[in-house]
């Protein structure tokens, strides 16, 4: 594997926008995804027949990626960590976040700038915190923290196309997206 850079970099404009506007959350599949190869990984097929259940996001939600390289050890992985804040308790979404918790979901994350990047593309992601909370004050949050960390091999992948208006952009095998509400 080469290991040399391939690209500079200039400075860009000031006109991206932090936060997320959504995941989607598919059951962990050995089945692959297709990527272009390196240096412009970029998810360009999801697997065959695969359904994704969306989950709309407003307020303080959020996405860190932390590279983790040891020279002493001669290896490099990606720490990926997705904290939801989901809004109002009710018996089905608790359901549905100890599914979460039991098993090792692959997320969809769409951002305000109109991307779309895949955590836990090979490995899944474990919930590996969350609360459950009713709030002691009028306005504390009345519903559920919970914290995906995946790690994995590569960084997360940018779906192919990906825009605000259309997250699955331009791959092949777009999934079948299941939405609602369990509020």
């Amino acid at each position: 594997m080469a290991c040399n850079l391939s690209l500079g970099r200039t400075e860009p404009c000031k006109e991206s926008v932090g936060g997320l506007t959504g995941v989607y959350f598919m059951n962990y599949t050995t089945a692959s995804f297709s990527t272009t190869g390196d240096p412009n990984y970029q998810i360009t097929a999801y697997p065959s027949s695969s359904t994704v259940y969306y989950y709309d996001l407003k307020g303080n939600s959020s996405y860190t990626e932390t590279v983790n390289s040891s020279r002493d050890n001669g290896t490099t992985f990606f720490s990926q960590e997705l904290t939801l804040n989901l809004k109002k308790l009710t018996n089905e979404m608790t359901t549905q976040l100890k599914l979460m918790a039991y098993g090792r979901p692959i997320i969809a994350v769409t951002t305000l700038a109109g991307d779309t990047l895949i955590v836990g593309r090979t490995q899944g992601a474990d919930v590996t915190a969350g609360t459950i909370q009713t709030g002691a004050a009028l306005g504390d949050l009345y519903g559920y923290s919970v914290t995906f960390t995946g790690l994995e091999p590569l960084p997360a992948g940018f779906v192919s196309g990906s825009t605000a208006i259309n997250p699955f952009g331009k791959v092949g095998n777009a999934p079948t997206i299941v939405s609602g509400s369990a509020a």
